[in-house]
């Protein structure tokens, strides 16, 4: 990737990697998301609000047909078909619409295609009857990008906008892993990345948005407990991994509560155990799966080894053995200062409160745009009051309101219109690339009343 020179003179080199703005670029970023930008994030705001309405539909048929990672390809074709492009270029099975100027910088948003492998468990006549289910919100996040994409195609943008349709954000490998680097990703000149994910933990009408780590690390480990088998009646003459596998989960927590500093997040789980075929038959063997998450580079890579280490020992106390093999996932999810700083200017402008950063050991594969550009990773809330107890994330019974399309829809246009005052100063104070008659219908927003672009097709 080519040096972006917008880039170099906000404080930081780009050697293909990515390029964090700088402190002098935080400052700036809050003075040039004051006013100008303002301007044109109302105007953006006021056109939205007219595609809200068909985005919420488009949610309701997203959520009833999901696909699972590796498999979006009807999603794919029916988002971009709803943002105008139905022919825009494919990258696996995601999509890439840029809205605007064919060349030259832009800010790109992305919103992931995939559903989980759940049974939904909710009431609503759209409900998922397949065997996959939209538990964690994706299907919000497409159908908000959705609406705030038309917005800027029908009234024009500071910078042009790149949806990015993104495939395999729950499994492996990692879509954002085929993305980033890529020549069609690459082609766009991205200067910075925008996300928005709904919460459960951050109230209706907040958004947590804050500079630094907000997401941890992410790895999977599989470990394999080998005894010798036979009947259960006769357990002196087996060695049972049953016996010892438990063991070894528990003997794994010390690793995190006894070996890591306590000012260090980190979480050790195990969330899959897999032994036997019979009640009267001791296994040959156990197989455990899960999960580590850290914060600092050094907990993970001395934790990695500390489970190899401690799985071995205490099969060996039981006559069995154990090994752990480690698949790495995400790095941490790094939110760039001067876009954390633009987007909570703009996020107030826009009409919402933003709360303290909601930091947690969660994980996501927007992680990896972080190292190559300035990214933001923003949390929208859904959460209702008195609803402590409201399935959660990744709960088949999880349903955000849909209230949330027009709020992450909200927010990702506050984002953009942010990155854009960050990463090109005096960007965000004019519209651009807008047809004519958008243009009209532009001048016409600043009065009073809703208003529509004409010529803008319904997704």
């Amino acid at each position: 990737m080519a040096t972006p020179a917008a880039l170099t003179t906000l404080g930081g080199t780009n050697n293909g990697y990515r390029c964090r703005l700088g402190q002098a670029a935080v400052t700036a970023a809050r003075r040039s998301a004051a006013a100008p930008a303002g301007t044109v994030l109302t105007t953006l705001l006021e056109a939205v609000g007219q595609e809200v309405p068909a985005a919420v539909a488009l949610r309701r048929e997203l959520h009833a047909s999901p696909e699972l990672g590796g498999h979006e390809t009807k999603t794919a074709s029916r988002v971009a078909a709803a943002l105008g492009e139905p022919g825009a270029p494919s990258v696996t099975t995601g999509r890439l619409v840029r809205i605007g100027a064919a060349s030259g910088p832009s800010v790109a948003i992305r919103a992931e295609l995939d559903a989980l492998p759940l049974t939904e468990q909710t009431p609503v006549a759209w409900a998922s009857q397949n065997g996959a289910s939209h538990s964690c919100g994706h299907d919000v996040h497409l159908a908000a990008l959705t609406a705030a994409g038309r917005a800027v195609r029908g009234v024009g943008g500071p910078l042009p906008l790149v949806a990015v349709l993104q495939p395999r954000e729950e499994s492996q490998p990692s879509g954002a892993q085929d993305l980033v680097g890529s020549p069609q990703l690459e082609v766009q000149d991205v200067r910075a990345m925008i996300a928005v994910h709904v919460h459960p933990h951050v109230a209706c009408g907040q958004v947590s948005v804050g500079p630094g780590p907000v997401n941890a690390a992410y790895d999977e480990v599989a470990i394999t407990v080998r005894g010798r088998g036979g009947h259960a009646a006769y357990p002196h003459v087996t060695r049972d991994p049953v016996i010892a596998a438990a063991h070894v989960i528990l003997a794994l927590q010390h690793l995190i509560s006894r070996r890591t500093d306590p000012m260090h997040s980190a979480v050790l789980t195990i969330g899959t155990v897999q032994a036997g075929t019979a009640a009267n038959v001791i296994p040959e063997q156990v197989v455990l799966t899960g999960s580590l998450r850290t914060f600092e580079p050094a907990d993970r890579a001395s934790l990695r080894s500390a489970v190899g280490a401690t799985v071995g020992a205490t099969a060996e106390a039981y006559e069995c053995t154990a090994q752990a093999t480690f698949t790495q996932g995400e790095p941490v999810l790094d939110n760039d200062p001067a876009l954390a700083a633009a987007a909570a200017a703009c996020l107030t402008q826009a009409g919402f409160e933003v709360v303290e950063s909601l930091r947690s050991c969660g994980s996501d594969d927007f992680a990896y745009y972080c190292t190559r550009y300035p990214s933001l990773m923003m949390f929208v809330g859904v959460g209702q009051p008195g609803e402590t107890e409201a399935p959660g994330l990744h709960h088949p019974a999880f349903l955000p309101p849909e209230e949330a399309v027009r709020d992450v829809c909200r927010a990702m246009l506050a984002g953009y219109v942010a990155a854009c005052s960050a990463v090109l100063p005096g960007a965000a104070t004019r519209l651009t690339g807008a047809p004519p008659t958008a243009r009209g219908s532009r001048r016409a927003a600043t009065g009073s009343g809703p208003h529509r672009a004409r010529g803008a097709e319904q997704p």
